[in-house]
């Protein structure tokens, strides 16, 4: 990667702290920049200062879920165009609809493998 090149930013949103740990070490190793934040309210309070390539979200988390952050991500025309990938538990057949009725890029099984991991986030980005 070029230094002229702009590292893509990437924010890693799980209320699971080791798992968010896991993801930035990961993704780091591939020369991206990673904005951590452990709860939907943190990475709304974040999205204001901050404009990430890509946001990592995960579904099921206490407080507002990540279905929730994304829905208040669209209707802000700031962030509407957001790239959002689920970090999710749930299999795909629950996810089909939420994924077109909500504009989300991808998601990614938990527990995920890392290679697959860095190529979806790359075919995204």
């Amino acid at each position: 990667m070029s230094e002229k090149m702009a590292k893509k930013k990437i924010m890693v949103v799980d209320d699971e702290e080791n798992l968010v740990e896991l993801v930035k070490a990961v993704l780091e190793q591939e020369g991206f920049e990673v904005i951590p934040a452990y709860s939907g309210m943190e990475c709304l309070a974040k999205l204001k200062k901050i404009k990430p390539d890509l946001v990592l979200l995960d579904m099921f988390m206490p407080g507002i879920s990540g279905r929730e952050t994304c829905g208040r991500i669209r209707r802000d025309p700031k962030t509407k165009d957001l790239k959002v990938i689920f970090l999710t538990v749930a299999a795909f057949r629950e996810m089909e609809g939420v994924l077109r009725e909500m504009n989300i890029s991808d998601y990614i099984r938990k527990p995920f493998d890392n290679a697959d991991l860095i190529r979806r986030v790359k075919k995204v980005l």
